[in-house]
Formats: structure tokens, C-alpha cells, sequence
């Protein structure tokens, strides 16, 4: 029954007052949550580094892949020996070391290219022989075991993977002398925005954290993708090195790429901060050596303007050139001259660049004639020797990551009469001859007593000088005509004389319709 009156609505509850948390105590607890994070994140990297678990490996590098990793030690159980594998003495020469580590061994690897195995000679007149035996005179304390792992034509980037390899037999140092062999296998850097950008990335992180590793392999594994086998667009090396010079008329495959350029420097030095901070991880200690290069006794492979000139400006440059070559006997500042004007046309022709250094060299310039010697080093289109801006990553990462760095070059060029490395310690454009092997081995000695990891006898180069003797009167006839048949050969190879199939064949791509040579590409008279 309707009786005209509402009812009324329940009467609200009373709000409940929540109390108020202060600014101050929100930021302290979000601030502990990220500790606490953090927290969690050190414990669990300090666990995988004592379990020794996600040490980084290949997968890090991003500038290329390889279709295969073979090792470059097998062992020998009847010798009881680490010994290089046979299918890898096509580029290493026989070295081995016991599988047992004794209490008193030492143990100092030393990776690099021929410079390091000792070309064209071999490991015993190589300066890793020279080291040993003079750590034996100076310390005989300890049971030292320098061993060579130089690889003919390796590269940084293939010196990784050997570094990696070697931490299990523990070393206790490692010597790295890499940098002419950068610029000898064919590979591009296209799939990369910016090498140079990355490069500096990673120059902020530490690249070391193992738990990024590990997440970085999960990734992979989830995708299907190994480390050996990436599905990505990176170029895919092959297990050994295939150097463009081992190929017919090879030196067609070069040319001025700067692209090119900046993108090896930039992974050199990527590889040199890759192996720095594997082998800090590790707790082994490195060495820098900065490889010597023929800047007075080898002019440059291959000389190439970067930029087509437009025809009077070819014109005027080769006229120029002829007639600097024909002042050389009779009026060498006049060829300076000439010279000068012809690279305000070009100043990256590395053949004029060369003679103008020669010229400078010939009047008793010494330091002018050195800095024009670089810039045609520098400008070589066939970059056989370790350029400036790979010298200049070698040392940065040396400055960044406290290394030590033995400048051979510097260090050979100062027993020159004038400063200009040449020939007269060195048997090509790279390789040092047996005294420079000899003093690079006495100066890793002295840099190895510096850092405290040796303290040598008081009489250790006397002894180390007579050892050297014995030991060099010991090998025969045949291992001297063997380097000098090698370096026969070496100098065809640097010529573009390889002997496999044409270049143009394996690297079409690298080499375009054939031009005409310009008076100013043919090879000259030196001053």
C-alpha cells in the first residue's frame, strides 16, 4: 500500500582517512627496491664469476661471424703436449707446451701475425725464441714458456677466438702484437649504421657483465641461432683466413673505400678492448706491441686517386709528375717543388706522397721526409703496413684499460741514423730482421721488469747475449735458405702474384671494367 512516503537512502559510511606517505619515504622506497635490484644483479654476476659461467665469447662481436671455430691446440698424449693442431700449420708453425703445468712454469702466449711466428724466417729466430731465452738467463727461478701463436695473414679479429681458446691452459701473460693484417680478407661493414658510433658505445660499457651474456645466448638459443652460426646479416668469415693476395693479380681488388677504412679501424679496435677485457676477466695481465713497417725502404703497393679528377686536373697532375721525375738526378728541390703542387691536386696520391719523402730524404730533411713517408704508408690503396689510425686505436685502448705497449717500430726506428725505419733492420715492409727480433725481446724483458712481473739478475743481458749466440749458431744451413726462398715468394705475394685463381674470378665484385693507367699510377723511378 502506497503511503505517499519515501524512504529515505542508508546514511553513507564515514571516509576512511588513509594516511599520507611523505615524498621523502616514497623516494626511499623506490630507491630500495632499485638496490635491492642492483643488489641481486652483483650477487648473481659475482656467483657466475666464481662459478666461472656466461664468459662473453664471439656472440659479443657484431662485426662479424664466423661459419666455424676449430681449435688451434690438440693434445698430444703420447708427448703429453698441447700441440698445434696439423691443419692449422698451413698459417702456424709446430709449437707445443705440457699439458701439465708445473708449480715453477710460467707461461706467456704471444698472439699475432708473421711478425710474431718469426717470417720470413720461423719461431726460432722469431723474438717470442729470443724472450724465452733470456727469461731462462734472467730468472731461472722459474720454468718460462713463451709460446708462439703467430698466424700467417691473422688478423685481430681472428686472434680472439685463439685468445679465448688459450685461457684454459693457463697462461700467465699475454703479448698481442697485431695490426698489419687488417685490411687482407675481403668483408664489408654495411650491415652497421655507424662502426664508429658502436665503437664508442661500447667504449662506455663494460661489455663484461656476464649476466648480459647469458642473456644474450638466451636470446639466441630461443631464436635458433648459435654462435657459430648467427642468422644475421654479419658478414660470415670462414675457419681460416682467405687473404685477397693469395689470389692472381690481386692488387685490381683494391681501391680507395673510406668507408672501408673507418669501419676496420673500428673493429680493430673493438678487437683489441675484446681480448683486453676477456683476458682481465681471466686475471692475466697483457702486453701491447706496436709492429714496426718500412717506411724509407718500400714504396707504396698501389697508388690510386680517391676522387676521379676531371680531365685538366689529370692532365696538369701527371704533367707535374713527369716533370718532377725528370729533376730527380739534377735538381731535387725543383722536383719538391713540383711535387708539392702536384698533391695540392691530390694529397692522398701515395706514389707522390713517397717521392716527396724521398726527396726531403735525399737533401738531409730527415723529419720532413718522415711525415711525407707516413702519409704514403697512410695512403697506400694496398694497406700491407699497420696504418696511423690503427696505431692511434692500438694506444687508446692501451691509455683506457692500463696496458702496457711496447712501440717496436719506434723502438727499431730509434737505431737508425736518421729516424726513418727502413731496411736496415727490417728484411721487407714488415718483418724485422734477427737483431730486430733480438731487441724487441730485450725490451718486452725490461717492460716485463717495469710492471713487476720479473726480477731479472743483474747480469741478465750478458747472459741473455750469449745464449742468443749458442742458440743462433745452432741452426743449420737449410732453415736460412728456407726464410730466404719464403721471402722470394713474400715479395711476389705483396705484388699481387699469388698463386691461385684470378682475383676477378673469387672477387668480382671488388674489381670493375678495366681503365687505362695514368702516367701518375705507373710505377716511378725513385729520387
Amino acid at each position: 500500500m502506497h503511503t505517499g512516503v519515501r524512504a529515505s537512502a542508508p546514511a553513507a559510511a564515514p571516509a576512511v582517512e588513509r594516511p599520507r606517505r611523505s615524498p621523502r619515504r616514497v623516494w626511499l622506497l623506490r630507491g630500495g627496491a632499485v638496490g635491492l635490484g642492483l643488489l641481486l644483479c652483483v650477487a648473481a654476476e659475482f656467483l657466475l664469476r666464481v662459478l666461472d659461467l656466461g664468459r662473453p665469447t664471439l656472440v659479443d662481436d657484431p662485426f662479424v661471424g664466423f661459419s666455424h671455430i676449430h681449435p688451434l691446440f690438440e693434445i698430444d698424449e703420447a708427448r703429453g703436449v698441447h700441440r698445434i693442431a696439423p691443419s692449422r700449420r698451413k698459417f702456424f708453425a709446430y709449437e707445443s707446451f705440457p699439458i701439465q703445468k708445473g708449480t715453477t712454469t710460467r707461461r706467456i702466449f704471444c698472439l699475432g701475425g708473421s711478425t710474431v711466428k718469426g717470417e720470413p724466417y720461423s719461431i726460432p729466430t722469431s723474438f717470442t725464441t729470443w724472450l724465452e731465452l733470456a727469461l731462462r738467463e734472467a730468472a731461472p727461478e722459474h720454468d718460462w714458456d713463451v709460446i708462439n701463436c703467430g698466424g700467417i695473414s691473422y688478423a685481430s679479429y681472428r686472434l680472439v677466438p685463439i685468445l679465448q681458446e688459450t685461457l684454459a691452459y693457463g697462461p700467465d701473460l699475454y703479448i698481442l702484437c697485431t695490426g698489419h693484417n687488417e685490411f687482407l680478407e675481403d668483408r664489408t661493414y654495411g650491415h652497421l649504421k655507424d662502426p664508429q658510433s658502436l665503437l664508442e658505445m661500447t667504449r662506455r660499457l663494460t661489455g663484461g657483465w656476464r649476466l648480459l651474456t647469458l642473456a644474450r645466448m638466451a636470446v639466441l638459443a630461443l631464436s635458433g641461432e648459435t654462435a657459430t652460426a648467427p642468422r644475421d646479416d654479419r658478414p660470415l668469415l670462414g675457419p681460416e683466413t682467405d687473404p685477397i693476395l693469395d689470389y692472381h693479380d690481386s692488387l685490381a681488388a683494391y681501391h680507395w673505400d673510406d668507408e672501408w677504412r673507418r669501419g676496420v679501424v673500428a673493429h680493430y679496435e673493438y678487437n683489441l678492448r675484446r681480448m683486453a677485457s676477456l683476458a682481465r676477466q681471466a686475471g692475466v695481465p697483457v702486453v701491447f706491441v706496436l709492429p714496426p713497417s718500412n717506411l724509407g725502404g718500400c714504396p707504396p703497393f698501389k697508388s690510386e686517386h680517391p676522387r676521379p679528377l676531371s680531365p685538366e686536373q689529370q692532365q696538369r697532375f701527371d704533367t707535374l709528375i713527369n716533370a718532377a721525375r725528370e729533376q730527380y738526378q739534377h735538381d731535387i728541390r725543383r722536383s719538391i717543388a713540383l711535387l708539392t703542387e702536384a698533391l695540392q691536386i691530390d694529397d692522398r696520391h701515395a706514389e707522390t706522397l713517397y717521392d716527396l719523402g724521398q726527396c726531403y730524404r735525399s737533401i738531409g730533411q730527415y723529419a720532413e721526409a718522415r711525415r711525407w713517408l707516413v702519409r704514403a704508408r697512410d695512403c697506400d690503396v694496398v694497406p700491407l703496413r699497420m696504418i696511423s689510425e690503427l696505431e692511434a686505436a692500438m694506444r687508446r685502448v692501451a691509455d683506457d684499460e692500463g696496458i702496457p705497449c711496447l712501440d717496436a717500430h719506434a723502438l727499431l726506428e730509434a737505431q737508425t741514423p736518421h729516424g726513418i725505419l727502413d731496411d736496415a733492420l727490417l728484411v721487407d715492409h714488415i718483418h724485422p730482421g734477427f737483431d730486430g727480433h733480438q731487441l724487441i725481446a730485450a725490451a718486452l724483458l725490461e717492460l716485463m721488469e717495469q710492471a713487476g712481473w720479473v726480477q731479472p739478475r743483474a747480469d741478465w743481458r750478458e747472459r741473455a747475449q750469449a745464449a742468443w749466440q749458442r742458440h743462433f749458431e745452432s741452426l743449420d744451413y737449410t732453415y736460412f735458405a728456407r726464410g730466404q726462398r719464403f721471402l722470394k715468394s713474400l715479395e711476389g705475394w705483396t705484388q699481387g702474384r699469388g698463386d691461385g685463381p684470378p682475383a676477378a674470378q673469387r672477387f668480382p665484385w671488388r674489381i670493375p671494367a678495366q681503365e687505362p693507367v695514368s702516367p701518375s699510377e705507373a710505377p716511378s723511378r725513385e729520387p
